[in-house]
Formats: C-alpha cells, structure tokens, sequence
C-alpha cells in the first residue's frame, strides 16, 4: 500500500516520534530498530514508502539532527582559532592587625584598619591565532596604578603575546610576571594561602615590560621525558608594571630553570617532585622604586627607593613536592643591594628570607588544611626579621573555580622585641576569602 503525498508529513512526524519513543518504551529492542533510519528502511520495505519518498524522509533527518548554531558573545575579528572571555574575583575580610606579616606594624606609619575589600576583580580576553600566536589581555580593578592614596581603578596586568612555534622555544613579549621566584609566578588563584609571603613581597620584580625566551628543550628529542625539564630567560626594563619608560639604558636581566625529577605513581598515589633556580641583575637609575622592603625605625616595612644608582643582584632555589593529598613546598630568595656612585645615600645590605608550606586534601579534596612558616630579614639593621606562621582551612565548593579560604596569621617583630618602646612585637590577624572563577 503506498501512502499518497497528504499524508506523506503527517508520516515523517510520526516515523521521528516512533524513533525517539521507542527507546523508551521497548528498551529490549536491538539498537537497528531503535533509529529513525531502521524504521525508514521497515516502511520502505513493506511498500508503504517510495524510494523518492524514502530519500527525502531522511534528507530531512539529517537536516533536523543538525544543532543550531550560535552567535559567540566575543567574536573574532582576525584570524583567531579561538578567543576565551573570564577573569575572576577575590573578596576579602580582613581583621585584627591587618597586614603586619607584610611589615604594615600596627601603630606604624603604614598600619592597617579592620576592613573588607575585593582583593583582585580581573578580566580577560585570551586567544590563539593559526599562525602559532596566543595572546592575553588582562586587567584588575583593584590596582589603580598611579593613582594617589587608598584609590583603585582599572589597569592592566597581563597583556602580552607569545609565539609557540616550536615548544623548546616559545618567544613571548609585553607585560607579564618576570620569571623569579615560585611563589610569585604561581597563579593567584591556585595558591594554597590567601597571600604570598613577605619575602616574596619584598624581593621579587613582579610584572615587568619586555621580552623572553622560554620552553622545554626535551619536547622532540625525548617526548615521553618533555617535563623534565623547562627554562625561561628575559630582558625587561626594570621598572615594573604599565610604566612604558627605562630609567636608564640597561635592562633587568631574570632567568629560571626548573627541573623535575619524579614525576609518576609512588605507592599507588601520584607523586611529583620539582626543583627550580632562579636569579636576576640589575642596575638601576636613582629615585627608582625598586619593589623591595626598606626597614623602618620602628621596625615596620615600607617600599624602599636608593635616591642613587645601585646594581641589584638576586637568586633563589626552590622545591615543590607532592604525594597524593600531601603538598611540601620551600623556597629561599636573597638580593643584593650596592651603591655604584661615589657619593650614594645608602651602604650596601643583602635581604633575605624563606618559607615551608605544607597542606593536605581530605574529604575527597573538598577540604584542605595549610601550615605555613615564613622568615624575612631586610638586612639593615640588627634584629629586623619579621616572621609569621599561617594556619589555613580551604573549602574546594568546585575546585578553585568557587572556594573559601580562612587563614590565621600570627607574626612576631624581631625588632620589636630586642628594642621595647616601639610598640606591641606580637600580631594577630584573622582572613577570610571567597574567590569565583568565571
């Protein structure tokens, strides 16, 4: 019996229903049966459908099953193979002696009140381009950079672009963390604490402007081995962050190597372990902010400008290790500081500092507990080390996408306490953070 072409919709409709019903309704019935197409081929086989018939039944299928498409929200312009949009968010509660493990002494010159403040609010555009470009463009409404006082305001933090042609050798340029230091170029939002040590605060250059080389020169030669090994090695002007001048003619030379030993199954957990060195130099103009720690009279901290030419040189050796739930991570970093004028307005000082971190999942990695323990002297004085140790709890609601972050921080001033007089030499701050990832 052949249907006449009235009925021929009123068929199709029926043939896809039939196909996404019965599934349902007769899980016994093999899979051939189960598809649009297997009830096509019954109905064509009994007569009831035409060849022609048949042929536009499924040309219509296939032109159903295909998914809408839709308009990106960010649309590339050029030749990009893919352009993401995110950022993140960082709220901060803050109280007790806010900010002392940063040197900021409670009844010293730059002492901090009780507060609540978003910490990072960023935003990004990343992408890749076919011709073996990425780039990134961030910016965080917090920094305000060059804006007098406790204001804040949109600036940028990363914007660069890197080509990756080949893995041993990747060259990036424009504005980015300097590679020195493993607490500083971890990312924020993956660190274990809610703030990176003092030692890191005060010695590390921080985003700069300029060009590196960087990559893992066992990628082709040994593939199954292409972590075991990575380098990066820069060239930037040395005065941090959205300043688009050089104080001076030279440049601030940084590099890093990092190396991993082990990297696999150690009693049935995943272990790695991973050693970095890194180091930099520098000679810098006078009147220069050269983003580490001046100690103060009364033992507080405070960012530290020569007034006169100086030649900078630093380095540091870190490691890294985990075993399943368990992470163990240290990290040692020293500078040195020398006038290089006859008349200059300080003597030369070496600062210096450390910290061990160790921290543990549980509850299938919902949960983390944190221990750190932190040291840093600024060299100027006797007795002018500042030490903290950090108690955390971690709260994974899904991963670092969405968590919660309580941190107690207690910290001692040495100078404090070989000098009474000056004030209390002992703090306590409690620090809750949310953080969303978008």
């Amino acid at each position: 019996m052949r249907i006449k072409s009235p009925m021929k919709k009123k068929l199709i409709r029926l043939t896809f229903l039939l196909a996404g019903l019965l599934p349902a309704l007769s899980p016994g019935l093999s899979a051939q049966a189960q598809t649009s197409e297997a009830l096509i081929n019954t109905l064509l086989k009994k007569g009831i459908l035409s060849e022609q018939e048949a042929k536009e039944i499924k040309a219509e299928a296939e032109k159903s099953a295909k998914p809408l498409e839709r308009s990106p929200f960010v649309l590339p312009l050029g030749k990009a193979s893919k352009l993401v949009l995110g950022g993140f968010l960082q709220a901060n509660g803050e109280m007790g002696d806010v900010s002392a493990f940063e040197g900021r002494l409670t009844e010293g010159p730059n002492a901090v009140n009780n507060r609540f403040r978003f910490r990072r609010a960023r935003l990004n555009v990343s992408g890749e381009f076919l011709e073996h470009f990425d780039f990134k463009l961030e910016g965080d409404f917090q920094q305000g950079d060059g804006l007098a006082g406790s204001r804040s305001a949109f600036s940028a933090t990363d914007v660069f672009l890197n080509w990756h042609a080949f893995p041993e050798a990747n060259l990036k340029f424009g504005q980015y963390k300097a590679p020195y230091g493993l607490d500083q170029i971890t990312s924020d939002t993956t660190l274990f604490t809610a703030e990176r040590t003092l030692v890191t605060g005060a010695l590390t250059p921080e985003r700069q402007v300029g060009v590196q080389i960087w990559g893992k020169p066992l990628s082709n030669l040994w593939p199954e081995k292409k972590d075991l090994l990575n380098y990066s090695f820069g060239m930037f002007n040395g005065n941090g962050r959205n300043v688009i001048v050089n104080d001076n003619n030279t440049f601030l030379y940084v590099g890093r190597m990092e190396l991993v030993p082990y990297s696999g199954k150690w009693h049935g957990q995943d272990t790695k372990w991973k050693l970095g060195l890194d180091g930099y130099y520098s000679r810098d103009a006078k009147d220069v902010n050269l983003g580490i720690s001046r100690w103060q009279p009364d033992g507080s901290i405070l960012p530290f400008s020569t007034h006169s030419p100086d030649e900078r040189i630093a380095w540091g050796v870190d490691q890294s290790f985990t075993l399943g739930p368990f992470d163990l991570i240290a990290e040692y970093l020293e500078e040195t500081v020398r006038p290089t004028t006859a008349a200059p307005t300080f003597a030369e000082f070496v600062a210096n500092g450390y910290y061990v971190q160790g921290s543990y999942f549980f509850c299938n990695r919902k949960l983390q507990l944190v221990s750190k323990w932190e040291s840093f002297n600024p060299g100027q004085a006797a007795h002018d080390d500042i030490r903290s140790i950090t108690g955390g709890l971690n709260y994974y609601i899904k991963g670092d996408s969405l968590k919660l972050m309580l941190n107690y921080i207690h910290t001692w001033s040495e100078f404090r306490r070989y000098n009474p007089g000056l004030g209390q030499d002992e703090f306590d701050q409690a620090l809750v953070r949310m953080q969303v990832m978008f």
